[in-house]
């Protein structure tokens, strides 16, 4: 019977041992990430108390504020993106989701140069109710936000 503990003993501290090497491998591989495999979200008020480095690379979402969607030449598109407390000028080329228009959420990926934030993709809503949790967190501490029937909502 001795035997038989031992062996259950052994095959714990190799389990454990196994487990703590995957453990190192996975923080080891994180750590020398290049740092634009993070994307952090920022409203607009967060970017203009603190305008990031242009090579940084991260999410902006809010309103599109209304009046300010400009259509260029081609697929080139320019508007605003405000949670009520400050607005960023955006400037994106490509295909717009369906659902973007004036007054609605939107979250843009991007980098911000020269004080506009230079979008390289605009991600969609799932219909018009649908606004992202970060959008909708950076709203209601702006005490923007309205919900879809109608009545103004704070934290």
């Amino acid at each position: 019977m001795s035997g038989l503990k031992s062996l259950k003993k052994r095959r714990r501290v190799q389990v454990i041992g196994i487990a703590g090497a995957c453990v190192a491998a996975i923080l080891a591989a994180l750590w020398f990430l290049p740092d634009d495999s993070f994307q952090y979200f920022r409203s607009p008020s967060e970017v203009v108390a603190a305008p990031p480095a242009p090579n940084e690379r991260f999410r902006i979402g809010g309103l599109v504020e209304a009046g300010t969607l400009v259509r260029g030449q081609g697929q080139e598109i320019t508007f605003s993106v405000t949670d009520g407390g400050a607005s960023i000028n955006v400037a994106y080329s490509g295909i717009l989701p369906d659902l973007f228009d004036e007054g609605q959420g939107m979250v843009a990926q991007g980098n911000y140069i020269n004080g506009r934030f230079e979008a390289v993709e605009i991600l969609a809503k799932h219909d018009e109710t649908y606004m992202p949790k970060e959008v909708l967190d950076a709203l209601k501490e702006q005490g923007t936000y309205v919900a879809p029937d109608g009545t103004a909502v704070t934290n």
